[in-house]
């Protein structure tokens, strides 16, 4: 194959190229991938094409592959499962884009243009709404804080096993295992599961009896719970936790805080949640944001792997200052010897949480998360008439509920297939996930749903399984 120098890539012109092989000795970069066994490698469908010369045409390019076929601006979407269709204010794109924010290097006196201010007002609302008062900087997403967040409870307790629901989504799964780590690497946590009632949708205080004992550093709960069902005895099951010395870690969706009790109120040690439905838009791939909080209290702050942003007098009167607080215990600080790796992370997102949470203030998260119940239930009510489907704990639930298909004869994938052609995007596909849910699919809706699309769906669903 010959090989063209490419205007967007150095590397790419001949003697760059050349340079390379001679470096790594090798005569061709296919030698770099032999260890890569044959049947899982494949030049099948692959169209080599010029490099693209015009910032015009790659732009377009670009912007195509991106777009595909569909999105939920394109079509009616009730996708859910941890990514939520909230409505973006525009003032959140204007100040995140701002050149002071969005180019600014963390770090650096210099780049402190208001930014340090509005993470310590993330900080300061999250915590309003949490009813925490320690709130660290967010970390890539929902399934690393609570990850980072069980870690902090087994170093707080010495322990080496962490209980999270039997129900919880496959992809924050993931991710809290990867952070329970390998037995072969040492320092690795046991994951145990506790079951969910599939009458209630929720967990038990008897089934949590069976899986806690003195090994049992933290249990993960969350509420509303993969299935969107709220968590209606969570206090009884706290106080079990604690009663065999471990610690509550609770996941939570913020936008639900307007309406139902923190988890605080109930006695959790350590809560986690999701960035994304304050100001955050969708995204294709990357993180949308988790947090972490705490109360106020020196053995939480001291496990934190994050950074905090603090307010103090200066020797000046009237002067304040901001300044990270425990940053050496961070892996900015001390690199591999912190409490946890956390990496770049994804600070936009608290500047972009801030102006959201400013601009609806107290009232405004009320009348959202009421809203977003209403119309949930609401749907769920008009989506259980339909012959053959019937909807799940639908009186308890936020904005996400399991929609079963199983006795309609046909998969969810047929029928998310056969909606997508109507110009709906269907619930996620819980298939796979479970023997409680099979043939079940998770449906979302928020305040960007009306009632006209969940009737389109409805009309839709009795035509699909006619």
């Amino acid at each position: 194959m010959t090989h063209e120098a490419h205007p967007y890539m150095a590397n790419s012109a001949a003697a760059s190229r050349q340079a390379l092989l001679e470096a790594v000795g090798i005569d061709d970069p296919d030698e770099l991938f032999a260890q890569i066994p044959a049947d899982h490698r494949s030049d099948a469908g692959v169209e080599h094409r010029p490099g693209i010369r015009s910032e015009w045409e790659l732009q377009r390019m670009l912007q195509d592959r991106l777009r595909g076929v569909a999105s939920t601006e394109s079509h009616i979407s009730f996708l859910g499962g941890g990514y939520w269709n909230h409505h973006v204010p525009a003032l959140c794109d204007e100040i995140a884009a701002r050149p002071e924010i969005s180019t600014s290097v963390w770090g650096t006196p210099s780049s402190d243009h208001g930014r340090n201010q509005a993470w310590f007002e993330f900080a300061s609302q999250l915590g309003a709404l949490l009813e925490l008062e320690f709130v660290g900087l967010p970390v890539y997403s929902w399934g690393c804080a609570a990850g980072h967040a069980l870690r902090m409870a087994a170093r707080l307790t010495d322990r080496d096993v962490v209980v999270i629901p039997a129900n919880l989504d496959r992809e924050r799964r993931l991710v809290v295992e990867t952070y329970c780590g390998s037995r072969e690497l040492g320092g690795a946590l046991e994951l145990r599961r506790v079951a969910v009632d599939p009458e209630t949708g929720t967990v038990t205080a008897d089934a949590l009896a069976e899986v806690l004992d003195e090994r049992v550093a933290a249990v993960y709960l969350e509420t509303p719970n993969s299935w969107g069902v709220i968590e209606h005895d969570l206090a009884t099951l706290i106080e079990r936790i604690h009663a065999v010395g471990a610690e509550a870690v609770v996941g939570v969706d913020p936008i639900s805080l307007g309406g139902l009790t923190p988890p605080s109120e109930f006695g959790a040690d350590i809560v986690v949640g999701s960035l994304q439905p304050l100001g955050i838009h969708l995204n294709g791939g990357g993180g949308v944001g988790g947090f972490i909080a705490s109360r106020d209290e020196e053995r939480y702050a001291r496990q934190f792997p994050t950074l905090q942003v603090s307010i103090a007098p200066t020797i000046e009167p009237g002067e304040r200052a901001f300044g990270m607080t425990l940053f050496g215990q961070s892996s900015y600080g001390s690199r591999e010897l912190g409490n946890d790796w956390t990496g770049n992370s994804v600070y936009l997102w608290a500047v972009r949480a801030a102006v959201y949470m400013a601009l609806l203030g107290p009232r405004g998260f009320r009348e959202l998360a009421e809203t977003v119940a209403a119309n949930a239930r609401a749907a769920a009510e008009l989506i259980d008439e339909v012959p053959g489907v019937t909807v799940r704990h639908a009186d308890r639930v936020f904005k996400e509920f399991v929609v079963d298909f199983s006795a309609t004869g046909r998969s969810v994938a047929e029928i998310n297939r056969a909606l997508f052609d109507r110009g709906i995007l269907g619930g996620h596909d819980l298939t796979g996930e479970g023997d409680d849910v099979a043939g079940c699919a998770l449906y979302c809706v928020t305040e960007t749903v009306t009632e006209n699309d969940v009737r389109a769906l409805v009309a839709a669903l009795k035509e699909v399984l006619a």
